[in-house]
């Protein structure tokens, strides 16, 4: 899994850009590798294997004494542990709400911390992607959404998602960024010339 090339970053910039000279929205894009390390449920799982299915051999077959059926239990988390902790397979292991909610706790957060709540007029837009969790978010302020029904940027993020599971973040980026300009040029028109916020891609590491 890669984030965005130099050159793809530019795009979507320059698309955001084109967008906010027709509207008074203000734009953030911003792409996570992962919301969270999750370090914890690979190792969990590992524990929990560990314990069960040498203690299970063990009961029908009694293979093990003591010392060694402990031995072989500590083989098997060392092994589970390090093989659960490759990402593609960490992110497998964890159920889908929890990947969902700590991805929208940090969309939120970044709403905050790129200061899209105080705009003028509160029309901040964040449209936020964390690619290991196949996750897309659209959040905007109230001056925004007293005037497009969220049902708008729900079916935007939907068409956004499959992009992402395809591993086409930039046109995703870019189709979405396209799509949200033709109802914020319509409904928060440019009223005066004005750029409080950065245009570029945030990328979290």
């Amino acid at each position: 899994m890669t984030l965005l090339t130099s050159t793809e970053q530019d795009r979507v910039a320059a698309a955001i850009n084109a967008v906010e000279r027709e509207t008074d929205a203000e734009l953030v894009t911003v792409l996570a590798r992962q919301a969270d390390s999750y370090a914890y449920i690979p190792l969990l799982w590992a524990a929990i294997l560990a314990l069960l299915l040498p203690g299970l051999v063990n009961y029908f077959t009694e293979w093990f004494d003591a010392d060694l059926l402990l031995l072989v239990q500590w083989g098997v988390f060392l092994v589970l542990g390090a093989l659960f902790g490759i990402p593609r397979i960490n992110t497998r292991l964890i159920p889908r709400h929890v990947r969902y909610w700590r991805a929208g706790n940090l969309a939120r957060r970044q709403f905050l911390e790129q200061n899209l709540h105080h705009t003028k007029g509160s029309t901040g837009m964040l449209i936020f992607v964390s690619e290991a969790e196949r996750y897309v978010e659209i959040l905007v302020d109230q001056g925004i959404s007293a005037r497009v029904d969220n049902a708008v940027w729900e079916g935007i993020v939907q068409v956004f998602t499959r992009q992402v599971r395809q591993g086409d973040t930039c046109q995703g980026f870019l189709d979405c960024i396209q799509a949200c300009g033709e109802h914020l040029r319509e409904q928060v028109p440019a009223t005066h010339e004005r750029n409080e916020l950065p245009n570029h891609l945030v990328i979290l590491p």
